[in-house]
């Protein structure tokens, strides 16, 4: 499969089963588009009654030959290889790789958009883990991990930091491990900064290897969705906090999160401010809502966020010229190796390599679908019992949805959220439409970066030499 579209003057073909991406002249470009459906003589008249005189015999003659070098070379026209590998996916031995612990199932925001309801998770109780229970986890994970090294841990709520003090005994606890069971854990914390004190800040740097920081942009707008449980805005309260936790950051990976809704499509305006205030480390991501919500993205939506996206691809380039360079998470594409093949095919894990842990230690598929009646598949303390509910995310992949089998940003979204996926649709199987297009509008972009950043390199050697 090969998927051809333009963007910042750029023609670009993707063949879509070997991932090669070709920046190419507008005669290869609509020769590429012909190919396979015309012989070359065909093609070199479709060629000269567009163009005219603009291109000689020889030109033709010569990009056609090209052409069918990339198809010998296995770089275009690829068959798609991956499809066979899907048969045997219910079968495969999976070992869980990630844990998300519940933290807390308590929040001292009331975000309006919030899938977690507060911290109530779909009617569970607010409660805070216990140690205990994190120990538990921690011992389920080295259990069932089977000969992998590397693990995660997530630190998650709610809010996390309201249960910092068993934040820090289970790292304690799983540091305690690593040496005894060959097991190397990377923790990550995601937080709303409003309990982030220089406490916070010296144990995060010391032993979180990812600490995600909660904010919308635009004081306006993360006034509007993420206020506290008294009604006032957050902003005032953690942008501060956020700007010195990244100052003694140093080199070690956050980013900020914003959440974008139908309050905010010109969202540009809020990567902005994030940008200005010195993070460059950002993700925006769309909302998580049902379609009742007036918040939530609709189609009609879609031309103006597309709009953004664009705008944002083209800031992304303007800073790396400026030498100031700031990175959008959802622009962050590996063209050169990527994942292995059954990550491109079944995405994150949920259900399988990776799962949830409630307060009390209840298992689930991932922290989206913490409380939801039929997803529960265990504890830490008598391990997985339901393996129905395993099998069938084993089966979540992209040969499994129709709407992903000839979608040509399938070994990059890997299907989507299988979350999103069930609350819009009704099955982990289906997909998220609105989701589903704007994934693909941020691949194009996120590949046009890569042909632009690479265009900048070459001409910064030239100056060089």
């Amino acid at each position: 499969m090969v998927y051809q579209y333009i963007n910042n003057g750029y023609y670009i073909v993707l063949d879509v089963c070997s991932g090669s991406v070709h920046v190419v002249d507008e005669l290869v470009y609509d020769m590429i588009a012909m190919y396979e459906e015309k012989d070359r003589k065909s093609i070199a008249k479709a060629i000269i009654d567009k163009y005219g005189d603009k291109y000689s015999e020889y030109d033709i003659y010569e990009a056609y030959s090209d052409i069918e070098e990339l198809k010998d070379s296995g770089q275009l026209f690829t068959e798609d290889v991956y499809k066979d590998v899907i048969i045997d996916f219910k079968k495969r031995k999976t070992v869980v790789k990630a844990l998300c612990l519940h933290i807390a199932h308590d929040c001292n925001l009331a975000c309006k958009y919030c899938f977690a309801d507060e911290g109530e998770y779909h009617g569970q109780k607010r409660e805070l883990m216990s140690l205990e229970v994190g120990k538990k986890a921690i011992d389920f994970l080295i259990e069932n991990s089977g000969n992998r090294v590397n693990l995660e841990v997530d630190f998650f709520g709610g809010e996390p930091l309201m249960n910092f003090d068993v934040v820090k005994k289970i790292v304690e606890y799983g540091r305690s491990k690593e040496k005894e069971f060959n097991k190397n854990f990377r923790f990550t914390l995601t937080t709303n900064g409003v309990l982030i004190d220089d406490d916070v800040i010296e144990f995060c740097n010391k032993e979180i290897s990812n600490v995600v920081l909660s904010l919308d942009g635009r004081k306006c707008i993360n006034d509007l969705m993420r206020p506290t449980r008294n009604g006032k805005g957050s902003y005032d309260i953690i942008v501060p906090k956020f700007k010195k936790f990244v100052e003694k950051r140093g080199d070690k990976s956050y980013y900020v999160r914003g959440t974008f809704t139908r309050n905010n499509i010109d969202f540009f305006k809020d990567f902005e401010e994030m940008a200005d205030l010195g993070f460059d480390e950002i993700s925006i991501e769309p909302v998580v809502a049902a379609p009742t919500e007036d918040y939530s993205i609709r189609e009609e939506d879609l031309p103006q966020i597309f709009e953004e996206y664009d705008k944002l691809a083209l800031d992304i380039i303007d800073r790396y010229k400026k030498k100031k360079p700031v990175t959008f998470f959802h622009y962050m594409l590996d063209l050169n190796g990527g994942p292995c093949v059954y990550k491109r095919l079944s995405g994150c894990g949920s259900g399988t390599e990776y799962l949830a842990v409630t307060p009390q230690g209840e298992l689930y598929p991932c922290h989206q679908f913490v409380g939801i009646d039929g997803f529960k598949l265990g504890t830490v303390f008598d391990g997985i019992n339901n393996q129905d509910v395993v099998n069938e995310f084993k089966l979540c992949n992209v040969y499994a949805k129709d709407n992903c089998k000839d979608c040509f940003a399938r070994f990059y979204c890997s299907g989507g959220c299988a979350a999103n996926s069930y609350l819009y649709s009704g099955g982990i199987l289906d997909t998220y439409d609105i989701g589903c297009k704007m994934q693909r509008k941020r691949v194009e972009c996120a590949i046009m970066i890569k042909a632009a950043l690479a265009d900048l390199e070459e001409e910064c050697k030239d100056e060089e030499s």
